[in-house]
């Protein structure tokens, strides 16, 4: 590994109902479930993590689902895509697949050479799967409905959209490491080859673009990767240096998180590779009870009763 940005850690989504949400993600995408808990600030809703087996940094969408919150809507200020890498030759089964479950789905398009499937989530949550250039060999979880040969193996990337390129550029570039690789009309890449995988950020720029609402159905934040917590805070020094605000280092449980907002509006997040998510119980047991942070733990029961039951 290195002292340099590893492409993205995780991203996080706002979802309406708790129950869909892990049905659409467990049973349709067939990603696992990792991890159950609950949001730190808010701990009478859950906090899903879905990614590979392990919850290897790259794959990992998770998910506040607040009950009742209402729809939300796409616009400049956020991130405004998620990009799945799956195999070669699997994208005629998703699409059978979406069309067995009714999942919305739009004509397949091609941008900088390869073919992206878009489609949403229950809650209108913007996807897409993508078959990389550049082989992807990382292992996807397989279930009994979807084979390791078509799984999703992580992220490809995310597109944020914005009113200005330049000044979340230069934050790409300067900061965190990316190189501009290509331009088709208002949409810019940014790559970077620190790693081989969940290595992309997309720009589409929107100068007339209307700010969005954050709810169900929107992204939250991204969240970028770095190896250790001591990289993290060299990247944080790096971050105030160039004018931004950043919090202090909080400790998520799984991972150590800084928040920032880079001059488009969108929150990005620098997460840890450690300590994972194998801390508080065995891979084969990831995702299967509630954990709670500690200072949660002498509420369980009351917790227990506010949470909706999963089936």
């Amino acid at each position: 590994m290195s002292n340099r940005i590893l492409g993205l850690h995780h991203i996080t989504a706002i979802a309406n109902i708790a129950q869909r949400n892990h049905d659409f993600y467990t049973k349709v995408l067939g990603l696992r479930l990792v991890k159950k808990t609950v949001n730190f600030d808010d701990p009478g809703t859950y906090h899903f993590y879905y990614g590979n087996e392990e919850g290897t940094p790259g794959t990992i969408l998770t998910f506040f689902p607040w009950e009742g919150i209402g729809q939300g809507t796409n616009g400049v200020g956020m991130a405004t895509e998620i990009a799945y890498a799956v195999p070669g030759g699997s994208i005629d089964f998703w699409k059978e697949r979406f069309k067995q479950f009714n999942i919305k789905t739009s004509e397949a398009v091609e941008r900088f050479g390869e073919i992206y499937l878009p489609f949403t989530d229950p809650d209108g949550l913007n996807l897409a799967l993508v078959v990389p250039k550049t082989t992807d060999n990382r292992k996807g979880w397989a279930t009994g409905d979807v084979a390791e040969s078509v799984a999703t193996k992580g992220f490809q990337g995310a597109t944020l959209s914005l009113k200005e390129l330049e000044p979340t550029a230069k934050v790409l570039t300067d900061i965190l490491g990316y190189k501009q690789t290509g331009q088709e009309g208002n949409r810019y890449r940014f790559i970077t080859d620190a790693i081989e995988t969940a290595s992309t950020i997309d720009i589409l720029v929107d100068e007339k673009g209307k700010r969005g609402y954050n709810a169900a159905g929107t992204n939250h934040h991204i969240a970028f990767r770095v190896e250790n917590d001591d990289v993290q805070m060299a990247f944080r020094e790096k971050i105030l240096s160039a004018g931004l605000q950043i919090t202090p280092k909080i400790d998520r449980d799984y991972f150590f998180s800084l928040y920032f907002r880079e001059p488009g509006g969108v929150l990005f997040e620098i997460a840890t590779d450690n300590p994972g998510f194998t801390v508080d119980e065995p891979l084969i047991q990831l995702g299967s009870k509630l954990k709670l942070p500690k200072q949660y733990e002498p509420a369980r029961a009351e917790i227990e009763r506010v949470l909706p039951v999963l089936k």
